[in-house]
């Protein structure tokens, strides 16, 4: 007997790949995966419901803590892509690692995802998926399926698809953020109202103050009560959320070279980020600084292609770490006006020194101001040399031209 594990959700795109992954790829067999990563409960209600009503085998794994783990390793290379944090990138691998092993345990010659053609999630889960020896088979994809062919063949065959808002807009959530598109919003000109929104209120005057405290680069405790992954991540995100943080509308390039509109919201992963940029900020040196600023870009690229686990990142990582032992130390974040902001920072690593930056001091240690006499005097030598060269150079020539007037030009 031929088996498939399908990596399902209850929605319209991966409920009808049950039937066709038995009509039209031969499929004696067909098992469903819901791997959870912080989804809400209503969406594996969904999903079982849905396949109870298909008589379909179905198995839900719990990678919520492995997957804010990566969450939080995506912090420490301040990973965002185009300016917003990357969630769903991140998620994909978790997802179709998990899909991969209950295909192996319950001997399935094949793994099968709903996606389009068009999307970044097919590439991402067969990355993983290749690395087997099991057919990949993605029935969207391959018979060039459109929405309106899949809910006329939903309600021939009386597939129990949920409505659900697949009306209106596709949206992917995780712990790290939630993910909006489609309908109007394809048009980037579209103004979205506030019923996009789950997680994020609409900004106010009201702020608030908060802690973020950090070990070796991770975040590890708020407001001085240490927290696990998970509950830290979903603390936040309603901390933040209700100052409206975290709200981002891109035109993203995607790995195919399509342009497409996004709205996100990500509370949690803003205020993360940008309170460990600010402890980065405090104890890494300029130059550190400035390279891991590349190193973190080539993270978070990779991320976005779903190559986490790519030789290049492994290398990365190596530097991000060493690099990452001396961000310990506390954060203070203001909640306000739909921003996260550091507004106070405190290390034993801090490469800072209040009384050698201070104005009100005489000296540097033991440099006088008077000694910044000579580097100031050196600094733009070469653009002074430079700039007098060139003068002196278009001067010269204004003066032969003058001197044979204009004969040589005959």
């Amino acid at each position: 007997m031929t088996r498939v594990a399908l990596a399902f959700s209850g929605g319209l795109d991966t409920t009808i790949c049950v039937p066709l992954l038995e009509e039209e790829y031969g499929y004696d067999d067909v098992i469903g995966v819901t791997v959870d990563v912080g989804q809400p409960a209503s969406e594996f209600d969904e999903a079982e419901e849905t396949a109870e009503a298909l008589g379909l085998e179905h198995y839900v794994v719990d990678a919520r803590a492995e997957f804010a783990q990566l969450c939080l390793d995506g912090v420490r290379a301040n990973a965002t892509y185009q300016g917003y944090p990357l969630g769903t990138a991140l998620a994909r691998p978790i997802i179709a690692s998990k899909i991969l092993e209950v295909a192996q345990e319950h001997d399935c010659t094949g793994v099968a995802h709903g996606c389009t053609g068009k999307g970044n999630d097919q590439l991402r889960f067969e990355a993983i998926w290749r690395d087997s020896d099991l057919e990949v088979i993605a029935p969207i994809r391959e018979l060039g399926l459109t929405r309106d062919w899949e809910k006329e063949y939903a309600a021939e065959k009386n597939l129990p698809v949920q409505g659900g808002n697949e009306g209106d807009w596709s949206i992917d959530t995780n712990i790290w953020s939630r993910a909006v598109e489609g309908n109007e919003l394809e048009d980037p000109a579209y103004v979205p109202g506030e019923e996009i929104y789950e997680w994020t209120s609409a900004p106010t005057g009201d702020s608030e103050t908060i802690e973020i405290e950090f070990e070796n680069g991770y975040p590890v405790a708020l407001d001085g009560e240490e927290l696990d992954p998970v509950t830290l991540i979903e603390t936040l995100n309603e901390q933040a959320g209700a100052y409206g943080v975290g709200r981002s509308d891109v035109m993203e390039d995607r790995m195919l070279g399509l342009k497409v509109r996004e709205n996100y919201e990500h509370p949690a992963a803003t205020t993360l980020l940008n309170a460990h940029e600010a402890l980065e900020a405090l104890v890494l040196t300029q130059e550190e600084r400035s390279f891991k600023a590349q190193v973190d870009q080539q993270w978070s690229q990779k991320a976005y292609e779903g190559l986490i686990d790519a030789p290049l990142v492994d290398a990365l990582e190596g530097f991000i770490a060493e690099t990452q032992k001396r961000v310990t130390g506390t954060v203070t974040i203001r909640f306000e006006g739909g921003q996260a902001r550091a507004v106070g920072r405190d290390s034993a690593y801090a490469a800072y020194s209040a009384a050698a930056a201070s104005f009100d001091t005489e000296s540097v240690g033991d440099i006088a101001q008077e000694d910044a006499t000579g580097v100031a005097k050196y600094h733009g030598f070469q653009r002074r040399l430079a700039k007098k060269a060139a003068k002196a150079a278009e001067e010269d020539q204004q003066v032969e031209l003058a001197t044979d007037g204009g004969a040589s030009e005959e």
